[in-house]
């Protein structure tokens, strides 16, 4: 029986099982089960002219292997883990996998295998330390007559090989820094041995500590100083959950004794500018709720010019974000240290405490901040009352107060009870430490009708609920309603009603835009890059240079000291541009806009701004502006309030002349901001 029937039998035998043990809508479906995937194998040949090669495959999903040796031989089959022997003659063959599924679907994966028993010649070996992270090395080499390259990365006792097929990449994360042996022995089907050796470093990180903080970077020395008996370092998140999910944080141990004042702090690479924000944010993880934060911020040379302010937890073993407003500071003095205090006032306990992205943002909050608008995946409605379900549909009057494209119906059908209504839930709990009130946009056939919208915690043991009156007919209006008076609760449930009190009468209603309002107040532009301070890394594509000079017309909407240089070289790219690492993730659930000053020697251009996920670059969202003036500053304005919220976005691209090869002309760029 070969393996497809025997895999067949397998299948068959487990839907019997699952058929017995499981009620129908239980069942497992399996046309969700995909093909095996990330197919590799490791090689290795035993050195005695045996020609004896040990094969072990390995893949994601796959429940056996069929190993084609590439010599005419039969084909053999193994299960997971499984290694296969075989011995081949002198020679190049090509040695195929195919790995199988649980549903019998399968993958292909081919690897050229060079049988020698020569001693290998010409061996090159390729050490590279990773950028984002020295820490992690990688190795790659090849060689004459080299079957397989073992690799041993010297910084453990007794360490196993690594094995390596020519031109295979294997890569290895070192603890701690300081220079290491890496040893590369080439081996062949024979005894001799090739053996390359090199010294590697892996560097202390010596970056300056800047704002905002978010402790992910491997080339920043996050040096605490610590006091009072407390101990502080950076450490993998231990409670990657909330609103907190990042991969480091930092840790402030306060043990059994540690002083009253115990604390620690960072000094900065510069001073801290609050000349336009002013409220500092730190996430915290704290053991108990009402603990006392304080931050305090201090000038580099003299302690006693320093400034301070308290929080209090109100959450414990749960991450959430405090607020610190720093707006009665002196700003004629230079503060360039911050320090951070958990339990301020109490002895140590033994305590530990985590703390991550510090920001200093803006003193102001927007005035609104929705958190549905329809345009994504909508979410799940609920009805109730006999109403129809809850229909996404193109907006039927795209005019006056709503001009957006979906927006969501709402049919109050004849004789639906007089409470009908329906609902969604949000990801996580609406803000009303922050905001008060909820807007909504509502079209309505009639006006004078009662709108009622209803909060609800998760088990709907908490509710709140405030009714508003439309003013108009067949036009959209925005209505408010005042949570200031709710009970503190984690409110997960939105729930709405039309015409409340009422039977249904066929009449059909629309709304959109379920925001978190205030009364007053206005969102501050938030500053991303001004290259004033130390000028961020670019990384240029295409045949562009970019670096950071003094700014050459300083002038009109511009008159900063210093700005962006991009050159874009005669032939380069119409695609060709540079990007940077903004050290923290863009706030675009507060901002939806970004602005940029330009210096273009010709108007009429297109100038492209992208944005992208630190890790994966497909994830991504671009917006294009066009220069309106030449020879002169103007500040553009890209409209990002499409993006999806749900990503993070570290990196900034900046295109000039977007779509024409580089013609050898100069461009500017300056003061990035987050504006609304």
């Amino acid at each position: 029986m070969n393996v497809i029937n025997k895999l067949s039998t397998f299948i068959f035998i487990s839907l019997l099982f699952f058929a017995c043990e499981t009620d129908e809508d239980k069942l497992y479906n399996l046309d969700y089960i995909s093909a095996p995937g990330n197919i590799s194998a490791v090689f290795d040949v035993t050195q005695d002219n045996t020609g004896l090669v040990s094969i072990t495959p390995n893949a994601d999903g796959a429940q056996q292997f069929i190993v084609d040796f590439g010599d005419s031989s039969e084909t053999e089959e193994s299960t997971v883990g499984e290694t296969i022997e075989h011995i081949y003659s002198e020679g190049v063959y090509d040695v195929t996998i195919q790995a199988v599924g649980l549903t019998g679907l399968t993958t292909k994966y081919t690897q050229e295998l060079n049988v020698s028993f020569k001693a290998p010649e010409n061996v090159e070996v390729s050490i590279v330390n990773d950028e984002v992270n020295p820490k992690i090395v990688s190795v790659t080499a090849t060689g004459d007559f080299a079957t397989v390259f073992e690799v041993y990365f010297g910084d453990v006792e007794n360490e196993e090989a690594t094995l390596a097929l020519p031109e295979e990449t294997v890569t290895h994360t070192y603890e701690n820094t300081g220079d290491y042996e890496i040893t590369v022995i080439a081996k062949s089907a024979g005894a001799a041995t090739t053996t390359y050796t090199e010294i590697i470093n892996v560097p202390e990180a010596t970056d300056p500590v800047s704002l905002p903080i978010d402790f992910e970077s491997f080339t920043i020395n996050y040096a605490f100083t610590d006091f009072g008996n407390v101990g502080s370092s950076v450490v993998d998140n231990p409670d990657a959950s909330g609103i907190n999910t990042s991969d480091k944080v930092a840790l402030s141990a306060k043990p059994s004794g540690a002083e009253t004042w115990g604390g620690t702090y960072l000094t900065l690479g510069s001073t801290i500018d609050f000349s336009t924000n002013t409220t500092f944010k730190v996430k915290v993880w704290s053991p108990k709720a009402d603990a006392v934060v304080k931050l305090k911020v201090e000038n580099l040379n003299d302690g006693n010019i320093a400034h301070e302010v308290d929080a209090t937890t109100t959450l414990s073993e749960e991450w959430e974000e405090l607020s610190f407003d720093f707006s009665g500071i002196d700003t004629n003095n230079e503060y360039q240290k911050v320090v951070l205090f958990f339990d301020f006032g109490n002895t140590g306990d033994d305590s530990n405490y985590y703390f991550d992205d510090v920001k200093l943002t803006a003193a102001q909050i927007p005035t609104y901040s929705i958190f549905q608008d329809l345009e994504g995946i909508a979410p799940e409605f609920t009805v109730f009352g006999n109403i129809a379900g809850i229909e996404v549909v193109s907006n039927p009057d795209a005019t006056g107060e709503n001009t957006t494209s979906a927006v969501a119906q709402f049919t109050k059908t004849s004789g639906a009870e007089t409470w009908a209504g329906a609902y969604f839930e949000v990801s996580s709990a609406l803000d009303f430490d922050t905001y008060s009130s909820i807007s909504v946009k509502t079209w309505s056939p009639k006006s004078g009708i009662t709108v009622k919208v209803k909060l609800e915690n998760s088990d709907a043991s908490v509710t709140y609920e405030v009714d508003a009156t439309t003013t108009v007919a067949n036009a959209w209006e925005e209505l408010v309603y005042d949570f200031s008076s709710a009970d503190a609760a984690d409110y997960v449930r939105v729930v709405i009603f039309f015409d409340f009190g009422n039977s249904g009468d066929g009449s059909v209603f629309y709304f959109d835009e379920f925001a978190l309002a205030n009364e007053e107040g206005s969102v501050a532009p938030l500053a991303v890059e001004d290259f004033e301070g130390t000028a961020p890394a670019f990384t240029d594509f295409g045949s562009a240079t970019t670096t950071v000079i003094s700014n050459p017309d300083a002038s009109g909407v511009n008159t900063s000291a210093y700005v962006a240089q991009q050159t874009k070289a005669s032939g380069a790219e119409t695609w060709a541009g540079t990007w940077f690492d903004t050290g923290a993730a863009l706030d675009f659930s507060t901002y939806t806009k970004v602005s940029l000053k330009v210096w273009s020697p010709k108007s009429g251009i297109t100038v492209k701004f992208k944005v992208e996920n630190r890790d994966d670059g497909n994830i991504s969202y671009e917006v294009d502006a066009t220069t309106s003036v030449a020879n002169a500053w103007e500040e553009l304005s890209f409209d990002f309030s499409e993006i999806d919220t749900s990503s993070d976005y570290h990196n900034v691209v900046v295109f000039f002349d977007f779509g024409n090869a580089g013609d050898d002309s100069v461009y500017y760029f300056d003061d990035i901001e987050l504006t609304n």
